[in-house]
């Protein structure tokens, strides 16, 4: 049986002599630099302080908080006014603020910018320019604000043979610029599958010539390229690159860092509300088989709403999230098929009389699941009007009775094809259930229309329960804490296709994740029904994937851990 939910980033490096475009992170620039410096001098020197405002931030950090609102309006200041007088050099701010984990506070300055680009170059078919690294740079930010931007742009820099013209190789910045562009390709563009592959390949024949500093950033670049890297988690590495004493990248990385500092103690606060929930609510005392792992928990819920001001929906997310495992539990370890299939009636009616021949930890896990639901849902009424109770209903029913059909497959010995494995897998990742709480949560569009798209598992929900369970079966991922049977599609692929060895089918996994995240790229240009906050909780689940099942030969993350201490608990110095 398949194991549920448990169940990155570089800027440009410095110029070299076969870029013409500087740099605006490095010391080059410093005369733009020390123009926009002026600018925010000029306005911290001629303004009142600033009262502390709600940046998201709920609980009063006093005189941090004040010096966080005052770094956030020169900064808000200065892209205002790069954005109207030097369109290029905005990009590379905006790119700047979203890899140092801050673009919530900027949105709306943000898509006026980038509104104004797409009108101009892609609208009004205006020259997008002939330097690699601005085309590039420009396509990735326009295609993550949603706007779909032709990929034959890239069309421009081919040979008359159709090849990308063998210049590019000297082309860092360029290169890289390309590599991320590629990251958003959606089903059918061949130039931009193309595009990854070249730039990779350049980036990996040019790192022998390149100091130590861009090796690294040329690294950070092709392992952790931002639209697929979570921010928050990858912040740090983007401290180090900002060379300037004075100027916006400064001022930028001085208020990611007080953001950095205010948000980790956010989360502590958060880890803390948690922890006692759990401790109050007496699973871990009643059910001796349940994982007591509310840290663990709380990290996906953590992952998937990262904006400041999320904090109260992020301690609810957490709660179906524990009970996700817990449930597994059962099915994967403990149940019988008999049991298991009470079990399931029972939530698909939420009646507690289906539950009278089942034991008495089945009962105990019965109620929280229904007293938390019904928990959940009063407050969302409340709070927007909108009472969720049926979809939740459905969504638990829905996980519980894909999870029978694992259980039933292994008791039976019976050997499910490969594609109807994964298309149970897919709903019992449990995505389902957590994107469909945070659909609630958020509170936006809650319309009958919208309701309907969530109950009926959109390319937006399926896509990221598929990388992960895909990602999963690659073999990487073994629950050091689970004893489960479970089974993968590569077992099912190789049974079902004579002649296919263990490596053929991993490499037609790593195919199908790559085609499951063009669709889910697709599914987040506009128009879709879905408010920009679900997106990107959707995104944030299938970026999350590579950190959370990266296991080591001794079943451990370190990846994910040594991330995990460093945004958790290890400060930065401002």
């Amino acid at each position: 049986m398949a194991s549920t939910t448990e169940s990155f980033f570089a800027p440009s490096i410095a110029p070299n002599s076969h870029t013409d475009n500087p740099n605006p992170y490095s010391l080059s620039s410093m005369t733009s630099a020390q123009h926009y410096w002026s600018i925010a001098h000029d306005l911290t020197s001629a303004s009142p302080p600033l009262e502390p405002h709600n940046y998201g931030i709920k609980h009063d950090m006093g005189f941090v908080g004040v010096q966080h609102a005052q770094k956030m309006e020169v900064c808000r200041h200065v892209l205002r006014k790069i954005g109207e007088d030097h369109p290029f050099e905005s990009l590379y701010m905006i790119d700047a603020i979203q890899r140092l984990g801050i673009d919530n506070y900027f949105q709306e300055e943000i898509g006026a910018i980038l509104h104004g680009h797409y009108v101009k170059y892609v609208a009004h078919g205006g020259d997008c320019g002939h330097e690699l690294h601005e085309v590039a740079l420009r396509f990735r930010l326009l295609r993550q604000q949603g706007y779909y931007v032709p990929a034959d742009i890239f069309n421009n820099f081919k040979s008359k043979e159709g090849k990308f013209n063998k210049e590019l190789a000297e082309d860092i910045n360029g290169l890289m610029a390309l590599y991320e562009a590629s990251q958003l390709n959606i089903e059918d563009e061949d130039i931009l599958d193309e595009a990854g592959k070249f730039s990779e390949q350049q980036l990996n024949a040019r790192v022998r010539h390149l100091d130590e500093s861009q090796v690294r950033v040329v690294g950070n670049t092709l392992r952790h390229p931002y639209h697929k890297s979570l921010a928050r988690f990858m912040a740090k590495s983007f401290f180090g690159n900002f060379q300037q004493i004075n100027g916006w990248p400064n001022d930028l990385e001085l208020l990611a860092k007080m953001d950095f500092n205010m948000v980790q103690s956010m989360h502590q606060k958060e880890i803390a509300q948690i922890s006692k929930w759990w401790a109050d609510l007496g699973l871990s005392k009643e059910l001796k088989f349940a994982r007591n792992q509310p840290l663990k928990w709380y990290i996906c819920s953590m992952v998937c709403l990262t904006d400041p001001d999320m904090s109260d929906e992020r301690v609810e997310l957490t709660k179906p999230i524990s009970l996700i495992y817990i449930i597994d539990d059962i099915f994967d370890v403990y149940g019988t098929i008999e049991e298991l299939t009470l079990f399931t009636e029972a939530v698909n009616k939420w009646d507690f009389a289906a539950l009278e021949q089942l034991p008495e930890y089945m009962k105990i896990c019965f109620k929280a699941l229904y007293d938390i639901t019904n928990e959940i849902s009063n407050k969302l009424h409340q709070k927007h009007g909108w009472n969720p109770i049926d979809a939740l209903r459905k969504t638990w029913a829905s996980l519980c009775n894909a999870f029978l059909v694992e259980a039933k497959w292994f008791a039976s010995g019976h050997s499910p094809r490969s594609e109807e494995y994964l298309e149970n897998a897919v709903i019992s990742s449990g995505v389902h259930v957590v994107l469909v709480h945070t659909f609630f949560l958020l509170g936006q569009r809650v319309t009958k229309e919208t309701e309907d798209l969530v109950d009926n598992l959109p390319g937006i929900i399926s896509s990221p329960a598929t990388i992960l369970r895909l990602w999963d079966d690659l073999g990487s991922a073994m629950d050091e804490s689970q004893e489960g049977r479970d089974g993968s599609y590569i077992d099912y692929y190789v049974k079902e296709h004579q002649g296919c060895s263990i490596k053929e089918a991993r490499e037609k996994v790593v195919s199908m994740i790559a085609d499951a995240w063009k669709r889910l790229n697709k599914e987040c240009l506009s128009p879709n029904p879905f408010p920009a906050a679900f997106t990107k909780a959707s995104l944030n689940i299938a970026r999350m994937v590579p950190l959370l099942y990266n296991y080591d030969d001794n079943h451990c993350l370190p990846s994910f851990q040594e991330h995990l201490k460093s945004v958790l608990y290890e400060s930065v110095s401002l």
